[in-house]
């Protein structure tokens, strides 16, 4: 009987019928972090059980660290969050599973952190108390979020009791138009189909224009596949996937090459999906959120609809038949396990060159990983956010969401390379405008809202 990839992933981890319409499933990899991850943890270790495999459990500090340069990387944004980090860190020790720590070179975010080491890997079952584990679907894992509980249940038995979800296929063909990025297509797709739209349904992504991704992109692609409601998100591994893991830490080795089993990660040509989305990359255009959901968004310059929801637009202070651009901004982010990868602060810094972040504007740049931040370092891309007027921050999850913490300002505005956009998302007040790390980087310049091609080209420094 023909399979989808989904079919095949789950069926190489089922270990039984549970008998009520559940099965259990083999986990390969369990990815913590000290805000969640820290909580199964102290759970497992007052109950008096014990990790059934260390070698499986990763432990990442990124949720609530500090991302202030030239501070102690112990110290969170949350009040009382050192905490968590320091017991987290004690916990991990004791269970003798990895620990990827504050200072140690690999930190960053989980989910950029297990692409670029090699953790997650295709054919691999994957679990992380973190609704946005589903971004490492793009290497063809079987990833999906989790809670505490169920984490620690994971630790302890090495298997989880799931019930399949129902597949759909997301096939993007064509080509997308210049300045369009994954983060486009993302927010397109909520916007057109809601943001329910998914269905809790396990989704493969597909199509010429999903091929022609790069790897990073990928992962965007998938992380933002739980705002659309879905459970998970894959795409099958290819010849790109196997050269970005190629030398990876946690990866097979080179000299051995990828299994053989990778190579048959695809849906077979008659496989049949519950449901089906087809889209022309062709038609989609640079977005921007203007609500207080994903779903509320629109291509830049296009007015805001007119049965806009009232109370989205009383916390974001627009109103119906409103256009974005020109609306004055006091903040910019650009990171998060959406958008801070090297590619996302390349795209950013070719906008920034040469220019200045507009007075006014707080703009903020946190990489996602150690590696991310070392890399644009050695590539200079520091130097073009510091002289533009961005921080420069330490890796972790920083502003994506408020800790309670440091944050912007109520009421202001702000435009943000993250993935989520709920009322004080990113502090009390707050009002956040979902887009990509080039448009962010464009209106930080500018001072408000617009699009990349609207900035007026920068004067060259006097020799």
């Amino acid at each position: 009987m023909a399979q989808t990839l989904f079919d095949k992933l789950w069926e190489q981890h089922r270990v039984c019928d549970a008998g009520d319409g559940y099965d259990l499933i083999a986990i390969d990899r369990l990815l913590l972090h000290e805000r969640t991850g820290g909580v199964a943890l102290k759970s497992l270790q007052e109950s008096g059980y014990t990790v059934r495999d260390p070698s499986r459990v990763f432990a990442i500090m990124d949720h609530i660290v500090s991302f202030r340069a030239g501070r102690g990387r112990n110290e969170a944004r949350s009040p009382g969050g050192e905490t968590f980090i320091t017991e987290t860190r004690a916990m991990a020790r004791a269970a003798g599973i990895h620990l990827i720590d504050t200072d140690d070179p690999n930190q960053g975010i989980v989910h950029v952190v297990a692409p670029e080491q090699g953790i997650a890997l295709p054919g691999l079952s994957m679990v992380c108390p973190d609704s946005h584990t589903c971004s490492l679907g793009a290497l063809g894992a079987l990833a999906w979020g989790i809670g505490s509980s169920e984490a620690e249940h994971a630790m302890v038995t090495g298997v989880l009791r799931m019930q399949k979800p129902q597949q759909m296929r997301i096939r993007i063909d064509g080509a997308l138009p210049a300045g369009t990025t994954a983060k486009d297509i993302a927010l397109y797709l909520i916007a057109r189909h809601g943001s329910g739209g998914g269905q809790r349904c396990a989704i493969e992504f597909c199509g010429s224009a999903v091929e022609a991704l790069d790897v990073e992109a990928r992962l965007t692609l998938c992380n933002m596949a739980v705002e659309f409601a879905a459970f998970t998100a894959v795409i099958a591994p290819d010849q790109k996937t196997l050269d970005y893991l190629s030398g990876r830490p946690f990866a097979p080795d080179d000299e051995v090459g990828p299994p053989l089993e990778w190579h048959d990660l695809k849906t077979d040509a008659d496989a049949a999906f519950a449901h089906e989305i087809i889209l022309n990359a062709a038609e989609i255009q640079p977005q921007m959120s203007w609500g207080t959901s994903p779903e509320e968004s629109a291509p830049l310059g296009t007015e805001i609809p007119k049965d806009a929801r009232s109370q989205a637009l009383d916390y974001m202070g627009l109103e119906p038949g409103q256009v974005l651009n020109n609306l004055q901004i006091g903040g910019a982010f650009i990171g998060s396990c959406t958008n801070g990868r090297l590619s996302d602060l390349q795209a950013a810094a070719r906008i920034l060159e040469g220019r200045r972040v507009a007075d006014g504007v707080r703009a903020v740049c946190v990489p996602g990983s150690r590696n991310v931040r070392a890399e644009a370092e050695k590539l200079g891309i520091d130097r073009i956010f510091k002289q533009a007027g961005f921080e420069w921050g330490e890796p972790g999850c920083a502003m994506c969401f408020y800790a309670g913490g440091e944050t912007f300002a109520p009421g202001t505005r702000v435009v943000s390379s993250t993935n989520r956009n709920f009322e004080g998302r990113q502090g009390p007040g707050v009002r956040t405008h979902l887009t990509s790390p080039a448009i962010v980087a464009a209106c930080a310049v500018a001072g408000k809202i617009c699009a990349p091609a609207d900035l007026p080209v920068p004067q060259k420094e006097p020799v």
